[in-house]
């Protein structure tokens, strides 16, 4: 990633106390944060305690770049585990150097921020959220529009495969689809599942 000495007139430097949050999930800060010293817990807050946790950084390191690559919402809680040292570059200064890479670097980083991005969404989704919580989110990510708009999922993949994907066992997979068979969510048990209650699918997700 770009180093910070690339913004020497606009990367503030900011000495923080341990346990002060510095980013939150679905939140999009005005800045791109460079850590150059210290220790930062990425996981998810309940309340102001980080309950769950993902792993920690140490810088220096750029803290969520993969959220201005993008120019999306940060998708992890950060909190500051000791004394940290921070530059903060503007976001908008920062997605202006990224426009200054040749195309071919630019494809490069976007497509590794992708994948970056939907691993983390999948490991906070793990942290987060119970079994049905993280099916039903698979099945709305995986679905595709079928005959007069119905929407339904492939499965492609086998059973264990899409339950480590989850992080849960394959005979927990099979649970829970057929709870949300039962409440009217899905239909279907061969290759395809059909979502026969979209909206309730999304309310379980949390989405």
């Amino acid at each position: 990633m770009l180093p910070v000495s690339t913004f020497p007139n606009t990367a503030e430097r900011q000495t923080v106390a341990s346990g002060v949050t510095l980013l939150r999930r679905s939140e999009t800060p005005h800045w791109v944060t460079y850590l150059e010293s210290g220790r930062v817990g990425l996981g998810v807050l309940e309340g102001d305690v980080l309950e769950h946790q993902l792993g920690v950084l140490e810088g220096p390191v750029w803290l969520e770049a993969t959220t201005a690559v993008l120019n999306l919402p940060s998708a992890v809680d950060a909190v500051s585990q000791t004394e940290v040292c921070l530059r903060r570059v503007p976001l908008s200064e920062f997605r202006q150097s990224l426009g200054s890479l040749n195309s071919s670097a630019q494809a490069v980083l976007h497509d590794v921020a992708l994948a970056h991005r939907q691993q983390t969404e999948m490991a906070v989704s793990r942290l987060a959220k119970d079994a049905e919580s993280r099916c039903a989110e698979w099945l709305l990510r995986h679905a595709e529009a079928g005959e007069g708009g119905a929407m339904a999922v492939p499965l492609h993949q086998r059973k264990r495969l899409i339950a480590a994907q989850l992080g849960i066992a394959p005979e927990t997979l099979s649970r829970v689809l057929r709870h949300l068979r039962d409440r009217n969510l899905i239909s279907g048990s061969g290759r395809i599942l059909n979502l026969v209650d979209p909206t309730g699918l999304r309310a379980l997700s949390g989405a």
